[in-house]
């Protein structure tokens, strides 16, 4: 019994811990198909303004875990009209001349890659510049949930809810709302979108704004159990990236699949070795088999599979 509800605590922390790491890069990499290597200094800096909103501010934590989110989509969305959109004042020159000296980064992959790679080089160094290589922490909320001789973090609960949250949320945002049909069919085909009298490059920097200010929710919420050092981002990247690669073209769904998979083989091989370190290993593997089978991800397999349903229809 308690091996079995430590298997599925271990589960929700890994489900947890992959959506809420990849949410805000598979937004940013699916609809605008720019490769984010700075996604772990946005939570980075989520994680720290959250702390120091506690520590030096006096800020209730939940109320430091909403303006760090805040501002770090205002940081997204300065990052997106200087770095990935090239946008160039009037002050400067003419924003269409600027358009012509600097190409925006739009689905330019290897591109976007090196300019974020040099974001996430200056922030790490500026966080260990500004604020040394630690920072307080705050403690961790809720106390501790116990069964018998089991025993497991609230805290960690909680997380695996508000994972669930933001998923709810972002696909309701992207599939109900108003917003949500302009990103679909700036996706979809961004002239003709144009045409319509969609403002592209205004849903390409709202839609940075929200996948930074999911970046920043994740470090806040994260912040209680992870030690405050520059470096924090490097435990998010990875598993960001493979979520969203395994996800697929899916935003949502993919997210919401890569990380009940993925969260399923990290906790079992952590349950049965009691080691953290062999369940990120099995993580990797599993995303190598399954980038070497499923080369689509997850919903690329289920889209293709719908396709021959509906051609096999027609075809009747």
């Amino acid at each position: 019994m308690v091996n079995g509800l430590n298997l599925a605590f271990q589960f929700l922390d890994s489900f947890a811990f992959v959506v809420l790491a990849a949410a805000g890069l598979a937004v940013i990499f699916g609809i605008m198909g720019v490769i984010n290597l700075a996604h772990g200094e946005f939570i980075l800096f989520g994680a720290y303004a959250t702390t120091k909103s506690v520590t030096d501010l006096g800020l209730p934590l939940p109320a430091a875990m909403v303006v760090a989110s805040l501002l770090t989509a205002g940081f997204g969305v300065v990052v997106e009209r200087t770095i990935i959109s090239g946008f160039v004042p009037n002050w400067i020159g003419q924003r269409t001349v600027g358009r012509d000296l600097i190409e925006p980064l739009y689905d330019r992959l290897a591109d976007s890659m090196v300019a974020t790679f040099g974001l996430s080089l200056v922030m790490v160094q500026s966080a260990r510049i500004l604020f040394g290589n630690s920072i307080d922490t705050v403690g961790t909320p809720f106390g501790n949930v116990a069964y018998g001789a089991f025993s497991y973090s609230t805290y960690r609960l909680v997380l695996a809810g508000i994972s669930i949250l933001v998923l709810v949320a972002a696909y309701y945002l992207f599939t109900r709302t108003t917003f949500g049909t302009r990103v679909r069919a700036t996706m979809q085909d961004e002239q003709t979108a144009k045409a319509l009298g969609i403002d592209t490059e205004r849903t390409y920097m709202l839609t940075f704004g929200i996948g930074s200010g999911l970046a920043g929710l994740t470090g806040a919420l994260f912040a209680p159990v992870l030690s405050m050092q520059p470096t924090l981002g490097d435990q998010f990247l990875i598993e960001a990236f493979v979520a969203v690669v395994v996800g697929g073209p899916s935003v949502v769904l993919g997210t919401a699949l890569s990380g009940g998979v993925l969260g399923a083989v990290s906790a079992t091989v952590t349950n049965l070795t009691d080691s953290t370190t062999f369940g990120r290993i099995a993580l990797l593997v599993a995303a190598i088999l399954a980038l070497r089978f499923l080369p689509g991800g997850i919903t690329g397999l289920i889209e293709r599979v719908r396709a021959r349903r509906q051609e096999a229809t027609d075809g009747d």
